[in-house]
């Protein structure tokens, strides 16, 4: 969540952000009540994928207005990511090859695993034998292979 702007914080964002600012006061207020959201009945690891999710969503939009859309300045697209309104990390995976459709960061870390391998939802679903959904127990992806 993006910090909130005190005394210490007094450099007021750049132009343009009073145009995109409703759109992450809605990412904010969704992220807030999922962070509220009973998890009864639920898996310990599948509590977080709301979040997860709220958090891709957000940052794509970041990503689209400033490199797709262009309708945000590269002042203002600097300071979303230093004031923590997207992932810098993720957005950076996304401009390399094969990682454009990538769901998290955890999806590609091969430490976490069992095998040393990136997660399943990685793997091009024509690839897999299995003809049932598969989910990523990290995030709840179904699939984030660039050729899918």
């Amino acid at each position: 969540m993006p910090p909130i702007r005190t005394a210490r914080n007094k450099k007021a964002p750049p132009e343009g952000f009073d145009d995109i600012e409703d759109t992450l006061l809605e990412f904010a207020n969704k992220l807030r009540d999922a962070e509220l959201e009973s998890n009864d009945g639920k898996k310990r690891h599948e509590s977080l994928w709301p979040i997860y999710q709220i958090n891709h969503q957000r940052s794509r939009y970041v990503y689209e207005m400033y490199y797709e859309k262009e309708a945000i300045s590269k002042e203002l697209y600097d300071w979303l990511l230093k004031n923590r309104y997207a992932d810098s990390a993720l957005i950076a995976k996304w401009k390399k090859q094969g990682y454009e459709k990538l769901c998290c960061l955890k999806c590609i870390q091969t430490k976490e695993t069992n095998f040393n391998s990136t997660c399943i939802c990685r793997v091009p679903r024509e690839q897999l034998k299995e003809d049932h959904a598969i989910e990523c127990v990290s995030c709840g992806c179904r699939g984030c292979a660039s050729s899918d």
